[in-house]
C-alpha cells in the first residue's frame, strides 16, 4: 500500500513541511517507494536521481531547522520534463541523438522551480522531441496509461501525467504546442494547465518571439497547479514576450462563486472535429454541473475557420527553426513523422507565412468577440479515449479516419492557435474506466479566471480523487 503522503495534494505537503510536521526526508522518500512499486508498469520516470533528490532534501530540512525562510515549493519532489534542460542531469528529448546530453545549465522554469525550494526527482518520459501525443521514444520505451497500461497515456507530458496519476511526485513541469499539457492529464485523470502566452516566460528557446509554444504546470488538483504557474509565472528580461504580472497572482486559494457567469460549450468545436461518442457520453453530464453552480449554459462555439491553417504552418515553421540543422546531419536518428513536419516547413513561402499570420489575426478578434457574450468556453480536451498504446495514434476518430498524428488532437491544437488559456480537468470515466478530461478555455490573457472555474467544477464532481488501480 502507498503512504498516505504520495496522495496528499501538493499544497498540504508543502504546509506540512513547513509547519515540521514532516520532513522533506520522509516526504521523498514515500514518493521514491511509490516510484519503486510502480513505475515498472507504466514507464513513467526516464530518468531517476535518488542520491541527488536525497541531498537535497537533507538539505532542505536543515535549512528549515536553521530558521531560513522556506520558498513555496520547500521539500516538495518534482520529475522535470526531459525537454526541459537540467544543470547536471540527463536531458535526452527522447532522442537517441541526445542520449547521453548533460546540460551545463538549467532553462529558467527549472531555474524558478528549483529556487522555490523544490527537491529533483529526475525526467519524466516524452515523445521524440515532444512531438505528437503519445509518449514512446527510441531511449526509454513508451508511456503507459496507469488506469490501462495497454492504453497510451497521452503525450508529449505523458510521463508527467502518468507518475502524477501514479503518485511518483506531486507537482510536475510541462509544455504544451498542440496539446502537450491538457491531452495527458485528461488521458491520466489529472489536471494541465496551457496559461496564456508569455504568462511562463521560456529561455533559452531559439524563436524567442514565437507565442504558440508555451510552458505550464501540471498537478493532480487545480489548487496545486496554480501553486506551481505562481512560481513559474512572473517577468523575466530573457523573454521578450514575458508578461508583467508577478507570479503570486496565480496562487491559492481560488475559491469563486460562479453564479451568473455565461458559459458555452461546444461538443465538437462547432462541427469543426469529429469526437467519439464514449467521450461526449462523459462530458455532457459534466457540462450540467456548471448549471447546478449557478451558470448560464449555452451550446455555442467561436468561428475557429482557419485556426488548422495557422496551427500546422506556423508548427512546421517553427520545426524548420529547430530542427533543420540537425535534419541535414542525422536524418536517419529523426523519426519520420517529424522528418515530414520539417520537411513542411522548408517547402513554405513567404505567402504561406503571410496568409497564416492574417488568418491568426482574424481568428483572435473573432474569439475576442465571442468572449464578449461568455465568460467560458467548454470543450472536450481528446476527441477519442486512450488508445492502444501501441500505435502511433489513432486511425480513426468517430469513423473518420485520420490523416496523420495531428489531426486527432485537433480539440486541442485550434485553441492554441487562438492564444487562449486552457485547462484540461478530470470529467469522469468512461464505461471502460478510461478517464476523459473537460477544456475550460477563457478569454486572452484570464489565466486566473480559468483556474478558478476549473476548480469550482472539480471540487463540486472530485473526479481527480479516483485513483489507478495499480497505484493504490
Amino acid at each position: 500500500m502507498p503512504s498516505s503522503l504520495v496522495f496528499s495534494s501538493a499544497t498540504e505537503t508543502a504546509r506540512r513541511i513547513r509547519a515540521r510536521e514532516v520532513s522533506a526526508r520522509e516526504v521523498l522518500q514515500a514518493h521514491l517507494d511509490q516510484i519503486e512499486r510502480t513505475d515498472p508498469r507504466v514507464n513513467a520516470i526516464a530518468t531517476l536521481t535518488a542520491e541527488r533528490a536525497a541531498d537535497q532534501a537533507r538539505d532542505a530540512d536543515e535549512r528549515l531547522a536553521r530558521g531560513e525562510p522556506p520558498g513555496p515549493l520547500h521539500g516538495l519532489p518534482v520529475a522535470h520534463k526531459d525537454t526541459h534542460a537540467t544543470a547536471g542531469i540527463r536531458t535526452t528529448s527522447g532522442s537517441p541523438i541526445f542520449a547521453d546530453h548533460v546540460p551545463e545549465r538549467d532553462e529558467l522554469v527549472i531555474e524558478r522551480i528549483r529556487a522555490a525550494g523544490a527537491v529533483t526527482l529526475g525526467k519524466t518520459n516524452v515523445p521524440e522531441f515532444a512531438a505528437g501525443a503519445h509518449t514512446f521514444n527510441p531511449v526509454f520505451g513508451t508511456t503507459l496509461n496507469p488506469y490501462d497500461t495497454s492504453r497510451s497515456a497521452g503525450g508529449s507530458s505523458g510521463g508527467a501525467a502518468a507518475a502524477l496519476a501514479c503518485g511518483m511526485h506531486p507537482l510536475a513541469d510541462g509544455s504544451d504546442w498542440g496539446g502537450s499539457l491538457r491531452n495527458p492529464a485528461s488521458f491520466c485523470n489529472v489536471v494541465g494547465f496551457r496559461p496564456s502566452p508569455g504568462r511562463v516566460p521560456s529561455w533559452p528557446v531559439a524563436s524567442p518571439w514565437t507565442a504558440m509554444a508555451v510552458q505550464g504546470p501540471m498537478a493532480r488538483e487545480v489548487a496545486d497547479a496554480a501553486l506551481l504557474l505562481s512560481v513559474l509565472a512572473g517577468p523575466d528580461p530573457r523573454s521578450p514576450i514575458a508578461l508583467e504580472a508577478p507570479g503570486r497572482a496565480f496562487a491559492p486559494p481560488l475559491g469563486r462563486d460562479l453564479a451568473g457567469l455565461r458559459v458555452a460549450w461546444s461538443p465538437d468545436l462547432g462541427g469543426a472535429v469529429p469526437v467519439e461518442p464514449a467521450v461526449t457520453a462523459v462530458l455532457e453530464p459534466a457540462v450540467k454541473v456548471f448549471a447546478e453552480l449557478g451558470c448560464v449554459v449555452e451550446e455555442a462555439c467561436p468561428d475557429l475557420s482557419g485556426a488548422d491553417r495557422v496551427f500546422r504552418t506556423l508548427r512546421a515553421w517553427q520545426w524548420t527553426i529547430a530542427l533543420g540543422g540537425l535534419l541535414d546531419e542525422r536524418r536517419a536518428d529523426i523519426k519520420p513523422s517529424l522528418v515530414r513536419n520539417v520537411e513542411e516547413g522548408r517547402a513554405l513561402v513567404p505567402a504561406d507565412l503571410a496568409e497564416a499570420e492574417v488568418l491568426r489575426a482574424a481568428l483572435f478578434h473573432r474569439v475576442r468577440a465571442f468572449f464578449e457574450t461568455y465568460d467560458a468556453l467548454l470543450l472536450p480536451v481528446s476527441q477519442a479515449v486512450p488508445f492502444d498504446a501501441g500505435l502511433e495514434y489513432p486511425q480513426a476518430v468517430a469513423g473518420r479516419p485520420m490523416a496523420d498524428y495531428l489531426e486527432w488532437m485537433a480539440s486541442c491544437y485550434l485553441v492554441s492557435a487562438t492564444g487562449c488559456p486552457a485547462l484540461s480537468v478530470p470529467a469522469g470515466f468512461t464505461g471502460d474506466g478510461l478517464p476523459v478530461g473537460l477544456q475550460i478555455v477563457g478569454p486572452h490573457r484570464a489565466d486566473r479566471a480559468v483556474l478558478e472555474i476549473g476548480h469550482a467544477f472539480e471540487q463540486a464532481t472530485r473526479h481527480f480523487a479516483r485513483r489507478p488501480p495499480l497505484a493504490r
